[in-house]
Protein backbone atom coordinates (compact mmCIF):
# COMPACT_ATOMS: atom_id res chain seq x y z
CA UNK A 1 0.00 0.00 0.00
CA UNK A 2 0.96 3.66 -0.01
CA UNK A 3 1.08 6.18 2.82
CA UNK A 4 2.36 9.66 3.55
CA UNK A 5 5.89 9.27 4.86
CA UNK A 6 7.79 11.94 6.80
CA UNK A 7 11.32 11.82 5.38
CA UNK A 8 12.73 13.95 8.19
CA UNK A 9 11.39 16.65 10.52
CA UNK A 10 10.65 19.83 8.61
CA UNK A 11 8.18 21.75 6.49
CA UNK A 12 5.42 20.38 4.28
CA UNK A 13 7.98 19.51 1.60
CA UNK A 14 9.21 16.53 3.69
CA UNK A 15 5.91 14.68 3.11
CA UNK A 16 5.84 12.06 0.34
CA UNK A 17 3.36 9.44 -0.92
CA UNK A 18 5.39 6.21 -0.84
CA UNK A 19 5.07 2.44 -0.76
CA UNK A 20 4.96 1.00 2.78
CA UNK A 21 4.11 -2.41 4.27
CA UNK A 22 0.46 -3.42 4.47
CA UNK A 23 -1.06 -3.39 7.99
CA UNK A 24 -2.14 -6.68 9.55
CA UNK A 25 -5.11 -6.71 11.93
CA UNK A 26 -4.63 -7.82 15.51
CA UNK A 27 -7.23 -10.10 17.00
CA UNK A 28 -9.29 -7.13 18.20
CA UNK A 29 -8.68 -4.87 15.19
CA UNK A 30 -10.17 -4.22 11.78
CA UNK A 31 -8.55 -3.05 8.56
CA UNK A 32 -10.13 0.01 6.97
CA UNK A 33 -9.65 0.83 3.29
CA UNK A 34 -9.35 4.58 3.74
CA UNK A 35 -11.50 6.92 1.66
CA UNK A 36 -10.54 10.13 3.47
CA UNK A 37 -8.61 11.48 6.41
CA UNK A 38 -8.44 14.95 7.97
CA UNK A 39 -5.59 17.33 8.75
CA UNK A 40 -5.22 18.08 12.45
CA UNK A 41 -2.77 20.34 14.28
CA UNK A 42 -1.15 17.25 15.75
CA UNK A 43 -0.20 16.18 12.22
CA UNK A 44 1.70 19.43 11.70
CA UNK A 45 3.54 18.93 14.98
CA UNK A 46 4.37 15.33 14.09
CA UNK A 47 5.77 16.47 10.74
CA UNK A 48 7.96 18.98 12.58
CA UNK A 49 9.30 16.27 14.89
CA UNK A 50 7.54 17.75 17.92
CA UNK A 51 4.78 15.16 18.51
CA UNK A 52 5.86 11.55 17.90
CA UNK A 53 3.17 8.88 17.67
CA UNK A 54 2.57 6.84 20.83
CA UNK A 55 4.18 3.38 21.10
CA UNK A 56 2.61 0.87 18.74
CA UNK A 57 0.93 3.47 16.52
CA UNK A 58 1.75 3.71 12.81
CA UNK A 59 4.52 6.14 11.89
CA UNK A 60 2.29 7.96 9.40
CA UNK A 61 0.19 10.98 10.44
CA UNK A 62 -3.58 10.97 10.61
CA UNK A 63 -5.75 10.87 13.74
CA UNK A 64 -9.04 10.00 12.03
CA UNK A 65 -10.37 8.51 8.84
CA UNK A 66 -13.41 7.22 7.05
CA UNK A 67 -13.64 4.21 4.78
CA UNK A 68 -14.80 0.63 4.37
CA UNK A 69 -13.95 -2.37 6.53
CA UNK A 70 -11.92 -4.85 4.45
CA UNK A 71 -10.80 -7.35 7.14
CA UNK A 72 -11.53 -8.16 10.77
CA UNK A 73 -9.52 -9.79 13.53
CA UNK A 74 -10.54 -13.11 15.05
CA UNK A 75 -12.08 -11.57 18.17
CA UNK A 76 -13.96 -8.71 16.53
CA UNK A 77 -17.74 -8.73 16.84
CA UNK A 78 -20.33 -6.23 15.63
CA UNK A 79 -18.41 -5.20 12.49
CA UNK A 80 -18.30 -6.90 9.11
CA UNK A 81 -16.36 -6.58 5.88
CA UNK A 82 -18.10 -3.94 3.76
CA UNK A 83 -19.27 -1.75 6.66
CA UNK A 84 -18.86 1.98 6.05
CA UNK A 85 -17.19 3.47 9.11
CA UNK A 86 -15.18 6.33 10.50
CA UNK A 87 -12.58 5.90 13.19
CA UNK A 88 -10.50 7.56 15.87
CA UNK A 89 -6.82 6.73 15.33
CA UNK A 90 -3.55 7.03 17.23
CA UNK A 91 -1.96 7.58 13.81
CA UNK A 92 -1.85 6.14 10.32
CA UNK A 93 -4.83 7.84 8.66
CA UNK A 94 -2.70 9.28 5.84
CA UNK A 95 -2.62 5.89 4.09
CA UNK A 96 -4.58 3.60 1.81
CA UNK A 97 -5.27 1.19 4.68
CA UNK A 98 -5.04 1.32 8.45
CA UNK A 99 -5.49 -1.15 11.32
CA UNK A 100 -7.82 0.15 14.04
CA UNK A 101 -8.96 -1.25 17.40
CA UNK A 102 -12.59 -2.20 16.98
CA UNK A 103 -13.53 -0.08 19.99
CA UNK A 104 -12.52 3.06 18.10
CA UNK A 105 -14.88 2.53 15.16
CA UNK A 106 -18.06 4.47 14.57
CA UNK A 107 -20.72 3.92 11.93
CA UNK A 108 -21.04 6.70 9.38
CA UNK A 109 -24.01 8.72 10.65
CA UNK A 110 -27.14 8.64 8.54
CA UNK A 111 -27.20 11.59 6.16
CA UNK A 112 -23.42 12.14 6.21
CA UNK A 113 -21.31 11.49 3.11
CA UNK A 114 -18.62 8.81 3.57
CA UNK A 115 -15.80 11.24 2.76
CA UNK A 116 -17.15 14.01 5.00
CA UNK A 117 -17.43 11.51 7.85
CA UNK A 118 -13.62 11.71 8.12
CA UNK A 119 -14.11 15.19 9.62
CA UNK A 120 -15.97 13.83 12.65
CA UNK A 121 -14.17 11.32 14.91
CA UNK A 122 -11.32 13.41 16.35
CA UNK A 123 -13.36 16.56 16.92
CA UNK A 124 -16.42 14.71 18.20
CA UNK A 125 -14.39 12.67 20.69
CA UNK A 126 -12.27 15.63 21.78
CA UNK A 127 -15.14 18.06 22.24
CA UNK A 128 -17.57 15.61 23.83
CA UNK A 129 -15.01 14.20 26.28
CA UNK A 130 -13.89 17.66 27.37
CA UNK A 131 -17.03 19.80 27.21
CA UNK A 132 -19.44 17.14 28.48
CA UNK A 133 -17.40 14.62 30.47
CA UNK A 134 -14.78 16.89 32.03
CA UNK A 135 -16.44 20.32 32.13
CA UNK A 136 -20.05 19.11 32.59
CA UNK A 137 -21.58 21.83 30.41
CA UNK A 138 -25.28 22.26 31.16
CA UNK A 139 -28.19 23.96 29.43
CA UNK A 140 -28.36 27.64 30.29
CA UNK A 141 -24.62 28.00 30.85
CA UNK A 142 -22.15 30.04 28.79
CA UNK A 143 -19.44 28.27 26.80
CA UNK A 144 -16.40 30.20 25.53
CA UNK A 145 -14.73 28.48 22.57
CA UNK A 146 -11.30 29.64 21.47
CA UNK A 147 -10.35 29.06 17.84
CA UNK A 148 -13.97 29.05 16.76
CA UNK A 149 -13.10 28.61 13.09
CA UNK A 150 -11.09 25.42 13.58
CA UNK A 151 -12.41 21.90 13.29
CA UNK A 152 -12.62 21.67 17.08
CA UNK A 153 -14.17 25.13 17.29
CA UNK A 154 -16.87 24.62 14.68
CA UNK A 155 -17.88 21.35 16.32
CA UNK A 156 -17.84 22.79 19.84
CA UNK A 157 -20.05 25.70 18.79
CA UNK A 158 -22.63 23.31 17.38
CA UNK A 159 -22.52 20.86 20.26
CA UNK A 160 -22.71 23.61 22.88
CA UNK A 161 -25.70 25.11 21.09
CA UNK A 162 -27.40 21.71 20.80
CA UNK A 163 -26.93 21.21 24.56
CA UNK A 164 -28.69 24.50 25.31
CA UNK A 165 -25.66 26.64 26.15
CA UNK A 166 -24.99 30.20 25.02
CA UNK A 167 -21.81 30.04 22.94
CA UNK A 168 -19.20 32.79 22.70
CA UNK A 169 -16.36 32.16 20.24
CA UNK A 170 -13.08 33.84 19.37
CA UNK A 171 -12.08 33.95 15.70
CA UNK A 172 -10.94 36.25 12.94
CA UNK A 173 -13.67 38.69 11.91
CA UNK A 174 -13.95 37.19 8.41
CA UNK A 175 -15.16 33.92 9.95
CA UNK A 176 -17.84 35.46 12.16
CA UNK A 177 -20.81 35.21 9.75
CA UNK A 178 -20.35 31.45 9.27
CA UNK A 179 -19.86 30.86 12.99
CA UNK A 180 -23.12 32.68 13.72
CA UNK A 181 -24.82 30.29 11.32
CA UNK A 182 -23.39 27.39 13.36
CA UNK A 183 -24.89 28.78 16.57
CA UNK A 184 -22.38 31.16 18.15
CA UNK A 185 -24.37 33.97 19.78
CA UNK A 186 -21.42 36.28 20.41
CA UNK A 187 -18.21 36.52 18.37
CA UNK A 188 -14.92 38.09 19.44
CA UNK A 189 -12.19 39.16 17.02
CA UNK A 190 -9.21 38.13 19.12
CA UNK A 191 -6.87 40.38 17.13
CA UNK A 192 -8.89 43.53 17.83
CA UNK A 193 -10.88 42.84 21.01
CA UNK A 194 -10.16 41.70 24.57
CA UNK A 195 -12.07 38.46 24.98
CA UNK A 196 -12.20 38.87 28.78
CA UNK A 197 -13.96 42.21 28.48
CA UNK A 198 -16.30 40.89 25.78
CA UNK A 199 -17.27 37.81 27.75
CA UNK A 200 -17.99 39.90 30.82
CA UNK A 201 -19.99 42.36 28.73
CA UNK A 202 -22.25 39.75 27.14
CA UNK A 203 -22.77 37.88 30.44
CA UNK A 204 -23.53 40.99 32.51
CA UNK A 205 -20.22 40.64 34.31
CA UNK A 206 -20.62 36.99 35.30
CA UNK A 207 -18.19 35.30 32.90
CA UNK A 208 -18.11 31.96 31.11
CA UNK A 209 -19.10 28.77 32.90
CA UNK A 210 -16.90 26.66 30.62
CA UNK A 211 -13.86 27.68 28.55
CA UNK A 212 -12.49 25.34 25.88
CA UNK A 213 -8.95 26.49 25.18
CA UNK A 214 -6.45 25.56 22.46
CA UNK A 215 -3.84 28.22 23.31
CA UNK A 216 -2.45 27.15 26.67
CA UNK A 217 0.14 29.38 28.34
CA UNK A 218 -0.54 32.68 26.58
CA UNK A 219 -4.25 32.59 27.50
CA UNK A 220 -4.07 31.03 30.98
CA UNK A 221 -4.37 34.19 33.08
CA UNK A 222 -7.03 35.74 30.89
CA UNK A 223 -9.02 32.51 30.75
CA UNK A 224 -9.15 32.42 34.54
CA UNK A 225 -10.22 36.09 34.51
CA UNK A 226 -13.01 35.21 32.07
CA UNK A 227 -14.40 32.39 34.22
CA UNK A 228 -17.70 32.70 36.05
CA UNK A 229 -17.98 31.58 39.67
CA UNK A 230 -17.55 27.78 39.74
CA UNK A 231 -16.28 27.98 36.17
CA UNK A 232 -14.33 25.21 34.44
CA UNK A 233 -11.36 25.81 32.13
CA UNK A 234 -10.31 22.89 29.94
CA UNK A 235 -7.00 23.21 28.06
CA UNK A 236 -6.63 20.94 25.02
CA UNK A 237 -3.82 22.68 23.12
CA UNK A 238 -0.61 24.62 23.56
CA UNK A 239 -0.47 26.85 20.49
CA UNK A 240 0.41 29.72 22.84
CA UNK A 241 3.10 27.88 24.77
CA UNK A 242 3.57 25.34 27.55
CA UNK A 243 4.43 27.34 30.67
CA UNK A 244 2.66 30.21 32.41
CA UNK A 245 2.13 31.55 35.91
CA UNK A 246 -1.23 30.69 37.48
CA UNK A 247 -2.74 33.09 40.02
CA UNK A 248 -4.18 30.61 42.50
CA UNK A 249 -5.81 33.43 44.42
CA UNK A 250 -7.87 34.39 41.38
CA UNK A 251 -8.81 30.75 40.84
CA UNK A 252 -9.76 30.24 44.48
CA UNK A 253 -11.88 33.38 44.51
CA UNK A 254 -13.98 31.90 41.71
CA UNK A 255 -13.92 28.32 43.01
CA UNK A 256 -12.62 27.58 39.53
CA UNK A 257 -11.26 24.40 38.01
CA UNK A 258 -8.46 24.01 35.48
CA UNK A 259 -8.13 20.72 33.61
CA UNK A 260 -5.79 19.71 30.79
CA UNK A 261 -6.40 16.66 28.64
CA UNK A 262 -5.03 14.88 25.58
CA UNK A 263 -6.75 12.15 23.59
CA UNK A 264 -4.12 10.50 21.39
CA UNK A 265 -2.12 8.65 24.06
CA UNK A 266 -5.05 7.57 26.25
CA UNK A 267 -5.34 3.85 27.00
CA UNK A 268 -7.49 1.85 24.58
CA UNK A 269 -10.24 1.26 27.12
CA UNK A 270 -10.60 5.00 27.74
CA UNK A 271 -10.74 5.72 24.02
CA UNK A 272 -13.34 3.01 23.52
CA UNK A 273 -15.49 4.48 26.30
CA UNK A 274 -15.27 7.95 24.75
CA UNK A 275 -16.15 6.58 21.31
CA UNK A 276 -19.16 4.76 22.77
CA UNK A 277 -20.29 7.95 24.50
CA UNK A 278 -20.05 9.85 21.24
CA UNK A 279 -22.04 7.16 19.45
CA UNK A 280 -24.75 7.22 22.13
CA UNK A 281 -25.00 10.97 22.74
CA UNK A 282 -23.56 12.84 19.76
CA UNK A 283 -24.44 10.70 16.75
CA UNK A 284 -28.19 11.23 17.32
CA UNK A 285 -27.56 14.99 17.13
CA UNK A 286 -25.63 14.55 13.88
CA UNK A 287 -28.37 12.40 12.37
CA UNK A 288 -30.95 14.99 13.44
CA UNK A 289 -28.92 17.65 11.57
CA UNK A 290 -28.25 19.62 14.75
CA UNK A 291 -24.50 19.01 14.53
CA UNK A 292 -22.76 18.54 11.18
CA UNK A 293 -19.23 18.12 9.86
CA UNK A 294 -17.86 21.45 8.65
CA UNK A 295 -15.51 20.88 5.71
CA UNK A 296 -13.49 23.74 4.27
CA UNK A 297 -12.31 21.69 1.29
CA UNK A 298 -11.26 18.29 0.02
CA UNK A 299 -7.84 17.74 -1.51
CA UNK A 300 -6.28 14.56 -2.97
CA UNK A 301 -3.84 13.04 -0.49
CA UNK A 302 -1.03 13.65 -2.96
CA UNK A 303 -1.59 17.38 -2.29
CA UNK A 304 -0.91 16.91 1.43
CA UNK A 305 1.79 19.62 1.48
CA UNK A 306 -0.75 22.19 0.26
CA UNK A 307 -3.22 21.00 2.89
CA UNK A 308 -0.65 21.44 5.67
CA UNK A 309 0.21 24.93 4.47
CA UNK A 310 -3.48 25.84 4.45
CA UNK A 311 -4.03 24.67 8.03
CA UNK A 312 -0.85 26.45 9.18
CA UNK A 313 -2.16 29.69 7.63
CA UNK A 314 -5.39 29.57 9.70
CA UNK A 315 -7.28 30.68 6.61
CA UNK A 316 -9.53 27.62 6.56
CA UNK A 317 -12.84 27.18 8.39
CA UNK A 318 -13.62 23.73 9.73
CA UNK A 319 -11.76 20.69 8.46
CA UNK A 320 -9.43 20.18 5.52
CA UNK A 321 -9.89 16.63 4.19
CA UNK A 322 -7.49 14.45 2.21
CA UNK A 323 -9.18 11.98 -0.13
CA UNK A 324 -7.67 8.61 -0.98
CA UNK A 325 -8.30 6.76 -4.23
Amino acid sequence: MRAIVIAEPGGPEVLSWDEVPDPEPGSDEVIIDVRATAVNRADLLQRQGRYPPPPGAPAYPGLECSGVVSATGADVTGWRVGDEVCALLAGGGYAERVAVPAGQLLPVPAGVDLVDAAALPEVACTVWSNVVQVARLSAGETLLVHGGGSGIGTFAIQLGTALGATVVATARAAKHPRLRELGAVHLVDYREQDFVEEVRRVTDGRGADVVLDIMGASYLGRNVAALAPDGRLVVIGMQGGRKAELDLGALLAKRGTVAATALRARPLDQKAAIVQGVRDEVWPLVEADRVRPVVDRRLPITEVAQAHRLVESNEHLGKVLLTVG
